[in-house]
C-alpha cells in the first residue's frame, strides 16, 4: 500500500479529481487530496490560471509543502497539471519521497533547485498536442532519469484524467489508471 499526496490542478479540487483519488484508493491506498484553494473552482482553466497567478505561483508550492510536513516522509507525490508544481518541489527536495506521478504537466528538475534524485521512479501522463502538457520538458526529464515513464496519449486534451470536466477522455483516462496503480504497486514501500 501507499501513501500518495495528490494536488489538484487549476480549476480546483474537483469532483473529477475526487473521483480519481477514489479509484487509487480502491486500489488499496491512502491517497490525501488537500485543497489549496479553499474550496474554489473555476469553470475554466483560464479562470483558474487567472486565480493563480493573483494567489503567486510560489504560494501554491509553499501550501503544498505545508501540507506534505503533516504526513509521513514516505510518500509518492502527485500533482495535475498545475498541482505538478508542489508535487515536484516536494519530490525532488523533501527526503523520503517514494515516488511521482505527474499528470498533464512537469517543470525542468533546475525549477526546484537542481537535478532529479538519483533512483526516484517518476511516471509522466500527457497528450500529443496539449499546449498546456509541456510535452518536450516530458521528454526531456524521461531521457534524463533512467527512472521515468514517460506515457504520451493521442489528442491535445489538457485534463483529460478528470472526469467533471469538458477535456475527459474516459479510455485515455481509464489507462492513466491502469498505469498508475502498477505504478505504485512496482514501488519499494519499505521505511
Amino acid at each position: 500500500m501507499a501513501e500518495v499526496l495528490l494536488f489538484h490542478h487549476a480549476q480546483g479540487l474537483t469532483d473529477g479529481l475526487l473521483a480519481l483519488a477514489d479509484d487509487i484508493r480502491a486500489g488499496g491506498h491512502v491517497v490525501h487530496t488537500p485543497d489549496l484553494f479553499d474550496g474554489a473552482t473555476y469553470a475554466t482553466l483560464d479562470e483558474g490560471m487567472n486565480h493563480v497567478r493573483r494567489l503567486g505561483f510560489g504560494t501554491v508550492v509553499d501550501l503544498g509543502r505545508q501540507v506534505a510536513e503533516t504526513l509521513p516522509r514516505h510518500v509518492v507525490y502527485a500533482g495535475a497539471s498545475l498541482g505538478v508544481m508542489p508535487a515536484q518541489a516536494l519530490a525532488q527536495n523533501r527526503p523520503g519521497a517514494r515516488g511521482a506521478l505527474f499528470l498533464h504537466g512537469c517543470a525542468p528538475p533546475s525549477e526546484f533547485g537542481g537535478s532529479w534524485p538519483p533512483g526516484l521512479p517518476v511516471q509522466l501522463h500527457t497528450t500529443q498536442d496539449d499546449e498546456w502538457g509541456d510535452l518536450d520538458v516530458a521528454r526531456a526529464l524521461a531521457a534524463e532519469v533512467d527512472s521515468a515513464e514517460l506515457f504520451v496519449y493521442p489528442g491535445d486534451a489538457h485534463l483529460f484524467t478528470d472526469r467533471s470536466l469538458p477535456d475527459h477522455d474516459a479510455e485515455a483516462a481509464a489507462l492513466v489508471l491502469r498505469r498508475v496503480m502498477d505504478f505504485l504497486a512496482s514501488l519499494d514501500l519499505r521505511e
